[in-house]
């Protein structure tokens, strides 16, 4: 017997247990990294997360034969609706055991939500804004999920495909393996667009031991440049600076100075910037929802001894597009790859008709790895 409970956003047991699902579903799978329960109870709580002024959320969790089968959320984003001129029900955090029955249950709730709304298409894996996971693996299955991925087993895609979900957009991501030299190229291409446009570096580090006020004010000019330069692209929504600032102090407890680089202009304002992380997925394997305390010791380690990392975002502000201001932060972020160890770099997922960031990195070999979907659902107006 399959049985479908709503979990209300104000109950804070029922949403351990549907965050806990995942955690258990995954427990020996040694590519998956599930989220920490501080990550998600506040991505989920009105109160912390801003997007809720402008979105809805409805979370469900099944049970088959009294168990935890599966669990799914849905996300009325009347701000992108309105941005993009969409009629989308999103929906997010689906995961599930290996039984179709259970996953057709799930998407009933969210089917009979969009009708209520009066949505035309269901659309995701995708959550409140662009800085959230997005997409469904559908390639890549045997290769360790970062810490903004969801990993998910490959029989979603067949429950996906039995709805008859269609594909919207596909995500990206490449492997590269760090060069050990700097290139010299690059190198010449950076120091001259720094002179001809009297940009300078940022000394972050320095800002993060001894003036953390001054460090979290270009932090957030970082982040008004990531929300003006990824504004075109799919599933964006403007970020308000409540979200701005919550992200600010999500990075600050992943920040490594030599994986990060900002660089200002003669008037102070942020150019372009980019941000790499190290790869911590074994700690939140580890930690099971937690870094303390099992946790602890594979992040200090993740921090310290850095194998590989991922790249996080890198944005330019529109005026400086056409400047090869990009390439400071590559020829900077490549010798702190070099200084920190790194022997390999995946980049996070990028849309795949994105061709401006994929040529990025096209001098680097890169490998392409994983490959993620959004789907969607058509909404029929009687089932």
């Amino acid at each position: 017997m399959i049985e479908v409970r709503e979990i209300p956003l104000g109950d804070r047991r029922g949403k351990k247990k549907f965050f806990k699902f995942v955690i258990d579903l995954y427990r020996d799978n040694k590519y998956a990294a599930p989220n920490f329960y501080f990550d998600e109870f506040a991505e989920f709580d009105p109160k912390v997360n801003d997007a809720f002024r402008f979105a809805d959320c409805r979370m469900f969790l099944a049970y088959k034969d009294g168990k935890p089968a599966g669990r799914i959320a849905g996300i009325w984003h009347r701000g992108a609706n309105e941005k993009f001129g969409k009629n989308e029900l999103r929906f997010t955090r689906f995961d599930v055991i290996n039984d179709f029955e259970v996953t057709k249950a799930l998407f009933a709730k969210l089917f009979d939500w969009a009708r209520q709304l009066g949505m035309s298409e269901l659309i995701g894996p995708i959550s409140f804004s662009d800085l959230n996971e997005e997409g469904m693996l559908i390639e890549g299955f045997d290769k360790e999920a970062s810490y903004i991925e969801l990993y998910n087993h490959p029989y979603y895609v067949e429950h996906m495909q039995k709805l008859g979900a269609y594909k919207v957009v596909d995500w990206t991501s490449y492997e590269i393996e760090v060069p050990r030299e700097t290139d010299k190229r690059v190198h010449r291409l950076a120091e001259m667009v720094k002179n001809k446009n009297n940009f300078r570096i940022v000394d972050m580090p320095y800002l993060y031991r001894h003036d953390k006020k001054k460090f979290d004010e270009y932090g957030m000019k970082c982040l008004d440049i990531l929300d003006k330069a990824y504004a075109p692209l799919f599933g964006t929504s403007p970020l308000n600076e409540k979200q701005k600032a919550r992200e600010l102090e999500s990075i600050k407890q992943i920040y490594v100075p030599e994986l990060a680089c900002v660089v200002a202009d003669e008037n102070d304002d942020v150019a372009v910037y980019g941000f790499m992380m190290p790869r911590i997925s074994e700690a939140m394997r580890k930690g099971r929802g937690h870094i303390f305390f099992r946790g602890l010791i594979p992040f200090i380690k993740a921090m310290t001894n850095i194998e590989r990392a991922d790249m996080m975002s890198v944005g330019v502000d529109p005026k400086y597009a056409n400047t090869g201001a990009v390439s400071i932060v590559i020829d900077h972020c490549h010798a702190g790859l070099i200084k920190r160890g790194v022997r390999y770099l995946e980049t996070g997922p990028e849309l795949e008709d994105n061709s401006h960031i994929q040529s990025l990195w096209k001098t680097w070999n890169p490998k392409l790895v994983k490959r993620r979907r959004c789907w969607g659902l058509k909404v029929k107006t009687e089932e």
